[in-house]
């Protein structure tokens, strides 16, 4: 019992021991893999690197470098471009725009590549008339919801974890989770935030009250939110940036981007038709086969694709799996689901691991807590109790609405976004607001509509 409980002390001080010095997580947890396996658990080299989550990193190489040859080759800026110059004048539509937008671009290998979308969102909702919280609540919901895509990284975390386990867990059934708790919660923010307002006011242009400060542009470039820029700056990059809104100066498809635009719609085909017809697709693989044919079709942009593949991640995964690995060849992690277990009633410690994943994911690293939590909440899933795929569900999606908060870099960037520098006080405060509730409302919605269902059938 000493040895188990003193490597989960050192598996929890590690978190601690990085947000402390700033430093990278998985290569700390790496390390200390290393040392508990060798030191405690007298395990093997080759026993403590076989916990590394090959597959996984299969599935973040690949879903980043293919999604990075659009982000090189401009197809995602002409996609954005495309949708907004439809919307044109009917305000009510923007919200749900910029979150489908920013789903879709979630959903593309990194969810934080969806923070693209704040400065041009926060921009839009103050020449438009729109509350800046309710736009920032579109973007953060919309991130959320397309980070639990099959060829996201909270998907491939979660339900790439919850197989490496035994749980059978469909990654089409956790996105479809993620997405409809999510527009759930966007509904609440149109009504909390002017919703009302914007159906009356629908088709109508925006008042000159309300774009006094839309001079002060904000632009983004291929790396992510820049700051805002003085009215000057912008206008000199008018030429290269034109109005999304209007369409004005919108220029045509190029022959890369018509054929990056069929490899993705042929990937996510190929992902859903084989899940229908019951077979588990390697979205790892199929990235790759993709990722090929555009390599061969537009070697430039795949040149500067490589860049764009989030190494950073792969250590981060990487690392606590390995140790999380080592846990569970020690006994750490059947004795944390007994002392879960003592709590009495099994539905008491679902709300419990729900309600920790996001009360930390709301000040840490939530690709962390998913890594870490979802294995330390098999123990409890193997008593038969819960059903497993409920409550890994219920773990991923808890710990991902709270990003908005104010603390994580989602909600940091909302606020650093908000044209009017007035409202930022405002934004952190309800934000803060926001990101805190859903500690609480996230377990009890989604215990309540995903475990306590599957405890009856």
């Amino acid at each position: 019992m000493t040895i188990e409980l003193t490597a989960l002390v050192i598996f929890v001080g590690v978190f601690a021991l990085s947000a402390l010095r700033n430093a990278h997580l998985g290569v700390l947890m790496f390390a200390a893999a290393s040392g508990v396996g060798l030191g405690l658990a007298h395990m093997s080299i080759d026993d403590i690197v076989a916990g590394f989550p090959v597959d996984i990193l299969v599935l973040l190489v690949g879903v980043t470098y293919f999604f990075g040859i659009a982000h090189a080759n401009g197809t995602i800026d002409r996609i954005i471009e495309a949708a907004l110059a439809r919307v044109g004048h009917r305000r009510v539509l923007l919200p749900i725009v910029f979150f489908l937008l920013t789903a879709g671009i979630s959903a593309m290998g990194s969810p934080l590549g969806g923070l693209v979308m704040a400065p041009i969102g926060m921009m839009v909702a103050n020449k438009r008339g729109i509350d800046p919280m309710l736009m920032a609540l579109s973007i953060g919901t919309g991130l959320s919801a397309g980070a639990f895509a099959p060829t996201s990284l909270f998907g491939i975390v979660t339900y790439g974890t919850a197989q490496r386990a035994g749980v059978d867990l469909s990654p089409l059934v956790l996105f479809a989770v993620a997405v409809v708790i999510n527009l759930l919660l966007l509904a609440a923010a149109y009504v909390l935030f002017g919703g009302s307002q914007l159906l009356r006011r629908n088709g109508v242009p925006a008042t000159s009250a309300t774009s006094v400060r839309s001079e002060q542009l904000v632009t983004v470039d291929s790396g992510g939110p820049a700051a805002a820029a003085p009215a000057h700056e912008s206008r000199s990059h008018s030429a290269s940036s034109p109005d999304l809104l209007t369409g004005s100066e919108r220029k045509p498809f190029a022959g890369n981007q018509i054929a990056t635009v069929i490899a993705m719609v042929g990937l996510v085909g190929t992902v859903i038709a084989l899940s229908l017809t019951g077979r588990k697709p390697d979205i790892g693989v199929l990235a790759f086969a993709f990722g090929a044919v555009l390599t061969l079709f537009d070697p430039e942009s795949a040149k500067k694709a490589i860049p764009r593949i989030d190494w950073p991640t792969v250590l981060l995964v990487g690392g606590i799996i390995t140790f999380v690995g080592v846990l569970d060849h020690i006994g750490a992690i059947d004795m944390f689901g007994e002392y879960a277990s003592h709590i009495g009633v099994p539905l008491l410690a679902a709300l419990f691991i729900c309600l920790v994943a996001g009360l930390v994911s709301a000040f840490a690293s939530t690709t962390g807590m998913l890594a870490a939590l979802v294995p330390l909440a098999l123990p409890l899933v193997a008593s038969g109790s819960i059903p497993g795929w409920a409550l890994i569900c219920a773990i991923g999606v808890c710990a991902s609405i709270v990003d908005v908060s104010p603390f994580s870099t989602v909600g940091a960037t909302l606020v650093a976004t908000t044209v009017d520098e007035g409202q930022r006080p405002r934004m952190t405060r309800l934000l803060t607001r926001w990101g805190l509730a859903m500690v609480a409302v996230g377990p009890v919605l989604l215990v309540g509509t995903l475990v306590v269902p599957g405890m009856v059938l």
